[in-house]
């Protein structure tokens, strides 16, 4: 790798760690899968094959399309408002019960299918994603002339990276959430991220 390319990966690694870092929807489930160790591994690869995917997609000049189709925004807007406002009242609901969390976890993990496809959906249906990767990180990725490429697996890598390590390092803060007010006050910042997002999307619309 030249200097050019390692130079746009470089920038691709730090802009998509500054990027992805904020707690939001995606990361709290994923966090929340690490700790009780649900099906990890497929949802940390399907969060990062899904950024790989958009990246991919933003760097090739995909952005182009979405603006030449302006119902995709109100779409996505909506139905990823929708989705959150539930998602979160089913966290509340949990943190309202207690232990709920703790009790699933003794009678075995959730269902592969189910996990999978609430971590498709946290991540298809946030706009705010494709903002990120589709226009943001596709936009910069335009000024490497010819590495292009180099940026987004700059990008790719940092998604990779975070998920995993927030995945799998969960485990470190089990000890903490052996504690039933632990996971209740976990769940309730959940939904208050949730509903955060849908007011943010409703709202900013």
């Amino acid at each position: 790798m030249d200097v050019g390319s390692l130079s746009a990966f470089a920038a691709g690694l730090a802009l998509g760690l500054s990027l992805i870092l904020a707690i939001g929807a995606q990361n709290a489930f994923v966090l929340r899968q690490g700790l009780r160790g649900d099906h990890v591994l497929a949802v940390v690869m399907t969060c990062a094959l899904s950024d790989a995917v958009l990246i991919a997609a933003g760097v090739s000049g995909f952005a182009a399309l979405a603006e030449a189709a302006p119902w995709i925004a109100p779409l996505l807007r909506w139905g990823g408002a929708a989705f959150l406002i539930v998602y979160g009242a089913r966290a509340l609901i949990a943190a309202w019960r207690g232990g709920e969390a703790l009790r699933a976890a003794d009678d075995g993990p959730a269902g592969l299918r189910r996990a999978v496809l609430t971590c498709l959906a946290l991540t298809w249906l946030n706009p705010h994603v494709y903002l990120d990767t589709l226009v943001l990180l596709g936009s910069v990725a335009s000024r490497f002339e010819g590495q292009t490429w180099a940026f987004g697996t700059g990008a790719v890598t940092a998604s990779f990276v975070f998920f995993f390590a927030l995945g799998y390092g969960a485990r470190l803060l089990r000890p903490v959430f052996a504690r039933p007010t632990a996971w209740r006050v976990l769940d309730a910042g959940i939904a208050l991220v949730m509903w955060s997002i849908a007011a943010g999307l409703v709202l900013g619309g």
